[in-house]
């Protein structure tokens, strides 16, 4: 071991908060904004605890801060411990105190779409939202330092500092509008890269990340193509496509009721189709707000369906 028990019950208890912060949040700035002290206090514990350990407990980069292999252990015996004292020792609210409102991230699309519509039942309950969107590494970097307390991220996190559960699988779906399908007709999968030729793309990066690994999933075989139409929200892209303008690859969540009423049609259904597995992800360390814990549940429930 590289610390053993000795050593470790030797070590201040505040130094040990204000370590597990920094190696939750990946940085000073966010460990001192999770604590309330302030950046110099924070650089002087660390300080101070490497003193006392012998060791260097983080590597300081230009952006923040990475643990060493011996932080990484540290952190592995004392989180819980202490995650349980701050459950025993952390506030109570007086009785018919108002919770503080649960802030919530992730992809635009799925949350106004889907999880918002979930969330109704509680907020009509008195439960109080803060929703704000973006893309998964910011948010997750948000999250660590504290800003929000659940993200649905669009990958898993790395590291073991935040704790994920797979919430749902997103299914992507080749879709256009009935009268480019009409054109296409009936044809083998291998022959579709070639007929798709022509007809005009509408995606949500410039890069086309989606068709891209549409193309790599089904087909085997790299797009190489640049896009008719580029929109930063899936919602623009399935408005364009059911307009006519085009084909797109969206999720099969976002496209369901119009591929159910015609509006739309599904130019291919592989037996393999590719999907995308999203995460629920909670903030580090233990919350003081019961209503967190309420969204995460019924966000867990509610997925089962989507």
């Amino acid at each position: 071991m590289i610390l053993g028990p000795v050593e470790t019950a030797s070590l201040d208890l505040n130094l040990l908060r204000t370590f597990l912060a920094v190696y939750r949040s990946g940085s000073f700035t966010g460990a001192a904004r999770l604590l309330g002290l302030s950046q110099p206090t924070v650089t002087t514990q660390m300080r101070a605890l490497e003193r006392q350990t012998g060791r260097e407990l983080f590597e300081r980069l230009p952006r923040g801060v990475a643990p060493t292999p011996v932080a990484d252990e540290l952190a592995a015996r004392i989180a819980a411990p202490l995650d349980e004292l701050a459950a025993v020792a952390g506030p109570t609210p007086p009785a018919g105190a108002r919770a503080e409102p649960v802030h919530l991230a992730g992809p635009a699309e799925l949350l106004c779409t889907t999880v918002l519509p979930a969330l109704a039942p509680l907020v009509a309950e008195g439960v109080r939202l803060r929703v704000s969107t973006g893309l998964t590494d910011p948010l997750l970097a948000e999250l660590r330092a504290g800003r929000y307390d659940l993200v649905i991220a669009t990958t898993r996190p790395r590291g073991r500092a935040l704790r994920a559960v797979a919430l749902t699988d997103e299914e992507f779906v080749l879709v256009a509008a009935p009268a480019w399908a009409e054109r296409l007709t009936d044809r083998p999968a291998a022959e579709w890269p070639a007929a798709l030729h022509d007809v005009p793309l509408i995606t949500y990066a410039e890069d086309l990340p989606i068709a891209r690994r549409y193309w790599r999933h089904v087909f085997g075989r790299r797009l190489s193509r640049t896009a008719a139409v580029t929109v930063p929200d899936l919602r623009g892209v399935l408005a364009a496509v059911a307009a006519g303008a085009g084909f797109g690859v969206l999720p099969r969540y976002l496209c369901r009721h119009l591929l159910e009423t015609g509006a739309l049609v599904a130019l291919l259904e592989p037996e393999d189709p590719p999907i995308n597995t999203g995460f629920l992800v909670q903030r580090p360390g233990v919350c003081d707000n019961p209503d967190v814990a309420r969204v995460r549940a019924l966000l867990l429930r509610a997925a089962r369906t989507w």
